[in-house]
């Protein structure tokens, strides 16, 4: 099927203006938005209930809530926009996938609760499962992250910090999986991962850091980028100067967005917020510098460099352990507190990973 249906949203638009820059984009006022039109809110994402910007309608709720915002104009998208058949009383009506937040569903697998718990699993074998279904638990999250479903996370990611404090061999694995993908989720396992074993490294026997809030922050570092239009989160080639601006909003929005979930601690939050911050100042999005930056802060941007280097990413191949430490010491040393990047690169120590620096 073409996209001659677009004709029949036309007679429903009494004031449509055309966008003569893409004819595809019209204004209309709220009262003539139907189910099946790709809208596109004229708000900041704290403005308003849904996850996106844009998203097509599913049903009658939705429209009911635009409502709700009291603006008076809105765009839609007409080449995203498609036909849907209005239900007959009585009959439920279809939630939106992209802009209501969908129904909850379980986010922590028992496969990882049992795997974690399973003695009689070798280390290497252990470290594959647990991964595998971390994965499944991230990606599971990042697709709708509620405040019930963080909740929920979070006692998976407790039961993945208990097993990096407690088991140095399948820890050891676990840091020696390197990503083959980059998507968001992929990548905060392995942060959450690397924060983890590094926090580890500098606070066992301490009682002064909660371990397991800690965990969730890692785990949740990149949140924000379920924010970010994803063709910019996927692009093969290098951002423009505005992409990448848009990109440098995500910690931003990850703090604001777990703000508002009321699950994690101050610090967990700091964590999301100052992962793009750098010791020398050159980083996003205060340009903070030194003590500036929360420890915990400085502790994921290590984890959150190397993991970048040693995965594939949309523009290039991943680098070999090695090479990226080598990477960091020698081009990125001032971006980072010297003694905690000394310490990271100790974890790779044992079992022998990687040659010396």
């Amino acid at each position: 099927m073409g996209f001659e249906w677009i004709s029949s949203f036309l007679p429903m638009l009494n004031i449509g203006i055309i966008n003569m820059k893409n004819p595809d984009l019209q204004s209309i006022t709220v009262a003539e938005l139907k189910i099946g039109m790709y809208v596109i809110l004229p708000l900041a994402w704290d403005e308003h209930p849904f996850l996106k910007n844009h998203f097509l309608i599913q049903s009658e709720k939705e429209i009911n809530k635009i409502k709700e915002l009291g603006t008076k104009g809105i765009q839609i998208d007409l080449s995203k926009s498609r036909p849907v058949e209005t239900p007959s009383a009585g009959e439920p009506q279809a939630s939106s996938a992209s802009g209501q937040q969908k129904p909850e569903q379980r986010v922590v697998t028992e496969k990882l609760v049992t795997a974690i718990h399973d003695k009689s699993l070798l280390p290497e074998n252990k470290a594959r499962i647990v991964r595998q279904h971390s994965i499944t638990m991230m990606k599971s999250l990042l697709e709708n992250p509620t405040a019930q479903n963080i909740k929920e996370a979070k006692k998976g990611i407790s039961e993945m910090v208990s097993l990096i404090l407690t088991d140095d061999a399948t820890m050891h694995y676990l840091l020696d999986i390197t990503s083959h993908d980059f998507y968001t989720y992929t990548y905060s396992v392995g942060v959450g991962v690397l924060g983890i074993a590094l926090a580890k490294s500098l606070f066992k026997g301490s009682t002064n850091h909660d371990m397991r809030a800690l965990g969730v922050g890692f785990f949740l570092h990149d949140v924000g980028k379920i924010l970010i239009d994803q063709s910019i989160i996927t692009k093969p080639g290098k951002l423009t100067a505005e992409e990448m601006q848009e990109m440098r909003r995500h910690p931003s929005l990850g703090y604001r967005l777990l703000q508002e979930t009321r699950q994690l601690t101050e610090e967990a939050k700091i964590i999301v917020l100052q992962h793009h911050e750098r010791v020398d100042g050159a980083g996003y999005p205060k340009g903070l510098r030194g003590g500036e930056i929360h420890l915990y802060g400085r502790l994921c941007s290590i984890a959150d460099v190397y993991d970048a280097l040693t995965s594939d990413r949309p523009y290039r191949k991943k680098l070999p352990p090695f090479a990226a430490l080598k990477i960091m010491k020698d081009e990125m040393i001032n971006h980072f507190q010297r003694d905690l990047f000394q310490a990271f690169v100790l974890m790779f120590k044992a079992p022998a990973l990687l040659s010396p620096l």
